[in-house]
């Protein structure tokens, strides 16, 4: 028996030292790292698109490059404005007073003559604008964006049109609040004004083939409480 223990202690040993510990276990295989994963961008998300063309453009102006800074003069105090009169000079009709640009192609000047220069060129056909003052053939008017210069007599006619303001607006079977809706206008459509009766809220209008009733408050085109036929 003691034989027989020492030469099992032998091979146990002779074991040891071919095989090592380390060598008993399987070394495992590392997985390879996995790409990060990138957050998508929800379906839901709207899509911001760049502005359309402007209804006027200013023209292309070229000024050199002043070869020496100066210093800022004081600015003397801006003269007070002459008081706007009620009538034109020339057509003794009502001011201010609606109109609309005649073509696609009308100069915005900085003063009553073709000698001032071209300010804005309008691109919208019955876009409503506002005559503030006459001089001759020349109409001083405002547009829907404030925007204020003088254009020519010609390009301007008297049926009323208007612009709707602000947020999409419903055009209306009948002029109450409840009625059916005709169609939706979004900001920017232009439309002609057919009936507006004095200190009424409602008028009729007409986009295309739609007619409707739209409130004063929901377009530019109508003075306060003013009738148009």
């Amino acid at each position: 028996m003691q034989v027989a223990s020492s030469a099992l202690s032998r091979l146990l040993v002779a074991c040891t030292l071919l095989f090592p510990p380390a060598a008993w276990a399987q070394q495992l295989p590392v997985p390879p790292p996995r790409p990060p994963v990138r957050p998508t961008i929800p379906s839901h998300v709207p899509i911001v698109t760049p502005p359309r063309q402007p209804k006027a453009q200013r023209p292309t102006l070229t000024k050199p490059a002043p070869t020496r800074p100066a210093p800022p003069a004081p600015a003397p105090p801006p003269p007070e404005p002459p008081p706007e009169p009620s009538k034109g000079s020339v057509t003794g009709l009502p001011l201010p007073r609606f109109a609309a640009l005649r073509s696609d192609d009308v100069n915005l000047r900085t003063g009553p003559g073709t000698r001032y220069p071209t300010d804005w060129v309008y691109k919208r056909r019955d876009l409503p604008v506002q005559i503030e003052r006459e001089f001759d053939v020349w109409r001083l008017i405002r547009d829907p964006d404030g925007i204020k210069g003088w254009v020519h007599q010609s390009n301007l006619t008297g049926r009323r049109s208007f612009v709707v303001t602000e947020a999409d607006r419903t055009l209306r079977r009948q002029a109450t609040e409840d009625a059916l809706p005709v169609a939706r206008l979004q900001p920017g459509v232009i439309g002609h004004i057919r009936i507006c009766q004095a200190n009424v809220a409602w008028c009729q209008v007409q986009v295309g083939d739609y007619r409707g009733w739209l409130k004063r408050t929901e377009f530019w085109g109508s003075l306060p409480n003013e009738a148009i036929n």
